[in-house]
């Protein structure tokens, strides 16, 4: 007998028409689209072409017109401002909220197609601004709060935005970033000058407004006429997400109003399990992919309650803070990166503050963002008693390609893959001639075009890229420039990014499967391998470790151990001899690991300082290490 997931996953490729077209109907259209699919403009596809609609309106007004008004719609969270703030938004006065900023934006120039960067910290009027671009047809950009000013200013050229919404500052913890002269100086520093400037005043940084050019968000909330939703075509940007190029230069993913609703509408219950009411979880942040999936869009498109959380997994105050959101506010499904997982385990690692709280409410866990390591995995599964879900997407996706979808069929979890591929993809695994490698053996991960709905259609202003960057290299399919396997089951496992496979004297071996060995070590926190530059074996994979809370070993007896443990599960093949013991991983501030950076230190190659990374002065640690294990280079 067929299971749900295999029917569902079974039809989404064989009749791609008839499924989405389907899924399609629990979203609410102002106009019927004309054809499901559209593969006359190939490889560009669209989807739904010559239907309307509006993304604020399904996310919004039809749960007010449908008897929602007084559920919570959004939970605002946040420990780090003084005294910690709570505060809850039903879905009418988010929607009050969300019409009447709208006006404040159409009284400041901006119409249908228009582009406006956000440039917030983790407040609600982030998440109030990004609808009120949707709501009147224009086109959002959010840019991490806090981000380099000549970062701000190279995106600010590419978008040529009509305003930018920011606020005087963000909170990080214990101190305050201002981001007024940030945002002042990329101004100065960018060609393309914006008409206006709305700024929220935050009590923590008063910050002076620009006379002519600054509006003061709670003044002209005062006095706005509140705006209806605009209709646009399926096929128009919802929004602009800047995502690092290989090039140092930012690539503009685009995601379309269309498909963007249908599909995100109808993850909340295939992938997460989530009906209507539920309170859902996503603790990443509103200036990546998924703070604008899973803290905005999905959960309101559906009729869910989000919370958007100003803190962190540890430090605010501790790591508990986790547990005390999951219990307070009856949290049934959570989302977060593993990393935020390996920082609470690291500081509480037999979790006894989870003891403190009660979490009954809670169903399941969800983690993505980078490879979930098993040894994190059976931390989180032994303490929180719940299923726990490594799911894998990317920014350019919008939302899994693979996963344990909860709200279909739930298989057995293997700790180091997402499970299988989402209904909607068809995902390969191909060697250099674009032809499918054996079973069990490892390639490049490729997803068979056309993609499904809400999928990156192109790059802004940017086609040729997109075809250069995705398509090229293997004709027919979306490149994801992941590398891994499909074992005998149809689990898809993610190795290491394509150029994380390093070649140790003429074998291809994955430094995702070294860092699962070094992971299982009882004093591993988190780990990080990569390959660097050798003479004889062409590459050799160097470890880079952090331990937990409290131990108090020689680091040279742990070094000897994972060599050890490398030596027995991986072979000695695997050469790996290196490994250095350090305070602290350089990542970006969404938490991921800059490896590729570390190896160009390593390697003693010119690198560009990620404008991502949340603390430059770990850098200068890394290169410490590698001279400490005798791999030292002079930094460029």
């Amino acid at each position: 007998m067929t299971d749900l997931y295999s029917e569902t996953h079974s039809r989404s490729l064989n009749d791609p028409e008839g499924f989405w077209g389907e899924v399609a109907e629990g979203i609410s259209w102002s106009k019927k689209w004309d054809k499901v699919l559209d593969s006359s403009g190939a490889p560009f596809y669209r989807w739904f072409t010559g239907g309307e609609l509006n993304t604020c309106y399904n996310a919004l007004d039809r749960h007010v017109e449908g008897g929602r008004g007084d559920q919570a719609a959004l939970i605002y969270d946040s420990p780090v401002t003084g005294g910690g703030t709570v505060k809850t938004y039903s879905y009418s006065q988010l929607l009050d909220e969300v019409a009447t900023f709208a006006g404040v934006l159409a009284a400041a120039g901006v119409a249908k197609g228009d582009r406006v960067i956000i440039y917030m910290p983790m407040v609600p009027e982030a998440a109030i601004a990004m609808l009120a671009c949707a709501r009147l047809g224009a086109i959002h950009s959010v840019v991490f709060g806090g981000f380099a000013a000549n970062e701000l200013a190279v995106r600010i050229d590419d978008a040529k935005p009509t305003a930018i919404v920011s606020a005087t500052c963000g909170i990080e913890i214990n101190r305050v970033i201002e981001y007024l002269p940030l945002l002042n100086e990329a101004i100065d520093l960018a060609s393309h000058k914006p008409d206006a400037c709305i700024i929220l005043k935050r009590p923590e940084a008063d910050g002076s407004l620009q006379e002519g050019r600054d509006i003061d968000w709670a003044e002209a909330m005062k006095t706005a006429t509140p705006h209806d939703c605009v209709p646009v075509a399926a096929t128009d940007p919802l929004y602009i997400l800047y995502t690092s190029g290989t090039t140092g230069e930012p690539k503009g993913v685009v995601r379309d109003n269309g498909g963007h609703a249908v599909a995100l509408n109808w993850t909340m219950k295939a992938v997460y399990g989530m009906e209507p009411g539920d309170v859902f979880w996503s603790a990443s942040d509103v200036g990546w992919v998924v703070g604008h999936s899973y803290i905005v869009y999905a959960p309101l498109l559906n009729g869910c309650t989000t919370i958007l959380y100003e803190g962190k997994p540890v430090g605010t105050p501790d790591p508990g803070a986790f547990w005390r959101v999951i219990s307070e506010h009856k949290v049934r499904a959570m989302f977060t990166a593993p990393t935020a997982f390996r920082a609470i385990k690291r500081d509480d690692p037999n979790a006894e503050l989870l003891k403190k709280y009660d979490l009954s409410a809670f169903e399941t866990l969800f983690l993505a963002g980078e490879r979930t390591d098993p040894d994190t995995l059976h931390w989180a599964e032994d303490h929180l008693g719940v299923p726990v879900i490594d799911h894998w997407w990317q920014t350019e996706t919008g939302w899994a390609i693979a996963s344990n979808c909860m709200g279909l069929t739930q298989f057995p979890v293997k700790p180091g893959s997402p499970t299988k591929a989402v209904p909607g993809w068809d995902v390969q695994v191909l060697d250099d001639d674009c032809n499918p490698v054996a079973t069990g053996d490892i390639g490049a991960i490729c997803c068979k075009l056309p993609l499904p709905p809400g999928t990156l259609p192109t790059l802004w202003n940017a086609d040729e890229r997109y075809k250069q960057a995705y398509l090229e290299e293997y004709p027919g399919f979306y490149k994801t420039a992941d590398a891994g396997y499909i074992d005998e089951e149809g689990y898809l496992y993610i190795m290491a990014r394509t150029d994380d496979i390093i070649n140790v004297a003429g074998h291809r071996l994955s430094t995702g499967g070294m860092e699962e060995v070094l992971a299982s070590h009882p004093d591993v926190a988190e780990c990080a391998v990569l390959g660097v530059a050798d003479d004889l074996k062409g590459q050799l994979p160097v470890g880079f470790l952090v331990l937990k809370s409290g131990v108090e070993r020689n680091d040279a007896d742990i070094v000897k151990e994972v060599v050890a443990m490398v030596r027995e599960k991986i072979g000695p093949v695997a050469a790996f001899k290196l490994a250095a013991v350090i305070q602290r991983l350089p990542k970006t501030r969404s938490g991921k690991i800059l490896r590729g950076t570390i190896q160009k230190i390593a390697d003693n190659e010119d690198y560009k300082m990620p404008a991502t990374i949340d603390d430059p002065a770990i850098l200068d640690e890394i290169e410490t290490a590698l001279e400490r294990i005798g791999l030292a280079r002079a930094r460029k």
